[in-house]
């Protein structure tokens, strides 16, 4: 929006304007801090200014332009550009007293309003913002969209959809009214608009800038950082892959999230910008939860930084059960609660944190909330009956939207209160629980899956939890790998113990040649749903004293051993045997002396292959994943195994 300008003026060497023409700015600061003079020159300040201001680092730039302000008082250009340093720095309190100073030169005037402005609105100041707004003359360019930045932060969203579509029209296509386009579509849901306004900005990007190196990353092509460059920021590339990868994320295209991310101009980690730290964390969380964590905790500390950080740190540490955590930062951040926090979220965070000392309270918190949340949804639904009565489409739309918002809001308030009774393993209760919520719920796939869990865990409900499970698997059944291993495995069972074997059979078929096709695609990648489905049936089998049957399963499950043996894998594997030598220590079972030899085999080559697998998952949250000590591998405790199996055998 703002740019400052080189002040020719001092006798230094052509190299440091030869490198700020080809835009080497960080080898020409380099040059300048070389050059003892260029600290208390005119043109050394006004070239170091310039540059730093250039690669965005407003930190220094202002720094130098509070100098040459200084040194020149009358000069009005640096206290302009020193303003602009600060309001690009964050400084907002001191960037408006600067600005106050050049307010009342005419040649000014109109830029000074509109950086007062954009300061006001930067500081969550949105009437002072919109008055000086008002202020601009109508034939201002910038206006209509200042206009559409006011609308949108009050969360209108279509108004400012219009002032921005308007303005680029007007104006033609320009990257930032591209950007605030998609932005409208994406808080309206329209995801397929806002991704089309993305792709035009990214395809421009390729087509004007070939010197961002954009996509090469993920193609596996080294390149090297680019910088936080003005050119960089004018293309609006880093906010539209960004919003592209939080679309996919939404969507649950966890991978389509990480490649939006790696296209994206390269830069160093230390010049990434506030929100692309935030999404890295967030779509990289499953497979790196400790440099996730570390991410959120460190843009926390930073002013400013994404308003979704504190929510999101909050909702990660309960979800991975760190409750003193999360209260030990709400308790640190009360100032942040009411910025941050909606009152929803804040009411289910204080709940889900009490239920740890006190579950009765939880659920009584729970209660509440989901009371005024089905007192909400049955409004909002009469409501959208009425409109379609009336029979107009828009505000039937929108009605539903409303109503969509509120039913995502009630889900997990009514899934933390029905754990409270499933930890208690009281599963008729959570039964209960979710029968009473069917009447908006009954076609939401996360009640439907839950309703499905509860039922099976009751072990004599298998063909009710078969009616769930069914649907939820044939809706994804041309892209089987893609649904839950645990609820494939659990209609798998389901089938068997309501005798329904081909079913159960047809699938686990359909399951391994999927795989079988994973694996010829991309041999390094592990697919674990076929493995899972027979570690569930061989347990099930072992619960119920089969254990040749159920152990059969259960090593069968761990084959091909460099792909299936994993921490979680093994962890399940050993439970069965360990339930086996209990049984066989005590005399409740006998088995044959072949199916034992089978079990030391099968233990000899978790040995073999299991010298680098983990038994245990992170201690903490935070602690490095280190290499495994011995005593914390698969070959070890395969080992331990053995040993006891041989033990009995003695006997």
């Amino acid at each position: 929006m703002y740019s400052a300008q080189v002040i020719n003026d001092g006798d230094f060497t052509k190299t440091v304007y030869n490198l700020i023409k080809e835009s080497r700015f960080n080898e020409a600061i380099k040059v300048l801090h070389g050059i003892p003079e260029s600290s208390s020159t005119r043109a050394g300040l006004s070239l170091l200014a310039y540059c730093y201001f250039y690669i965005q680092d407003f930190n220094n730039a202002s720094s130098y332009y509070e100098q040459l302000s200084d040194m020149y008082p009358d000069n009005d250009d640096y206290k302009l550009y020193y303003t602009q340093s600060l309001y690009q720095a964050c400084l907002y309190d001191q960037a408006f007293q600067v600005s106050n100073k050049l307010i009342e030169n005419p040649k000014y005037a109109a830029q000074i309003t509109k950086l007062q402005a954009a300061i006001k609105y930067s500081q969550e100041d949105v009437l002072s913002a919109k008055n000086l707004v008002d202020s601009c003359p109508n034939d201002d360019p910038d206006k209509e969209v200042n206009l559409g930045c006011l609308l949108y932060k009050d969360g209108n969203y279509e108004e400012a959809l219009a002032k921005f579509t308007s303005a680029l029209q007007i104006q033609g296509f320009k990257p930032y009214l591209a950007y605030n386009i998609a932005l409208c579509y994406y808080r309206l849901k329209e995801y397929g608009s806002s991704l089309k306004y993305c792709a035009d900005i990214i395809e421009k990007g390729i087509r004007d800038h070939p010197e961002l190196s954009i996509g090469m990353q993920t193609e596996g092509i080294e390149v090297r950082s680019v910088g936080n460059t003005l050119t960089l920021h004018e293309t609006s590339l880093t906010e539209a892959f960004n919003l592209k990868a939080a679309i996919e994320y939404q969507l649950k295209n966890k991978d389509a999230a990480r490649e939006a991310l790696t296209d994206m101009p390269p830069r160093a980690e230390y010049e990434l910008d506030a929100v692309t730290l935030h999404n890295q964390a967030l779509v990289n969380f499953d497979q790196n939860p400790t440099e996730g964590f570390e991410k959120l905790q460190f843009l926390l500390q930073q002013n400013p930084f994404p308003p979704e950080t504190f929510a999101n740190l909050l909702l990660l540490y309960c979800q991975h059960e760190c409750y003193d955590l999360a209260a030990d930062i709400l308790a640190e951040n009360a100032h942040l609660t009411y910025k941050y926090l909606t009152p929803y979220l804040y009411d289910f965070l204080d709940a889900i944190i009490t239920q740890q000392t006190s579950p009765s309270e939880a659920y009584q918190k729970f209660d509440e909330l989901a009371s005024r949340h089905t007192e909400q949804l049955r409004k909002l639904a009469k409501q959208v009956q009425e409109y379609r009565n009336r029979g107009d489409i828009e505000i039937v739309k929108k009605a539903i939207l409303e109503y969509e918002e509120c039913l995502d809001r009630y889900i997990p308030v009514l899934m933390a209160q029905a754990k409270i009774y499933w930890d208690l393993e009281n599963y008729p209760q959570v039964e209960k629980i979710f029968r009473k919520s069917a009447e908006f719920c009954n076609e939401h796939d996360i009640w439907r899956l839950n309703v499905a869990h509860v039922l099976f865990m009751q072990e004599n409900k298998f063909k009710e939890a078969t009616g769930f499970y069914e649907p939820l698997v044939k809706k994804s059944y041309s892209d089987i790998l893609n649904v839950n291993a645990i609820v494939l495995a659990n209609l798998c069972v389901s089938y068997i113990m309501t005798s329904q074997n081909e079913e159960a059979e047809e699938l686990m078929r359909k399951i391994e040649k999927e795989e079988d096709q994973m694996y010829f695609e991309d041999p390094d990648k592990k697919y674990f749903h076929h493995c899972i489905i027979n570690l569930v049936i061989g347990t099930l089998y072992c619960s119920k004293g089969n254990y040749e049957f159920g152990i059969s399963r259960v090593m069968k499950s761990l084959e091909p051993y460099n792909k299936k043996l994993g921490t979680d894998t093994w962890f399940y594997t050993k439970r069965c045997f360990l339930s086996l030598i209990e049984n066989l220590a005590k005399h409740m079972i006998v088995l044959r002396d072949s199916v034992i030899q089978e079990c030391i085999q099968f233990l000899e080559s978790c040995e073999l292959h299991g010298k680098s697998v983990r038994t245990i998952a992170y201690a903490t949250i935070t602690e490095e994943n280190e290499t495994p000590n011995g005593k914390e591998t698969v070959s070890y405790e395969a080992r331990k195994l053995k040993h006891l199996l041989l033990k009995l055998e003695d006997y």
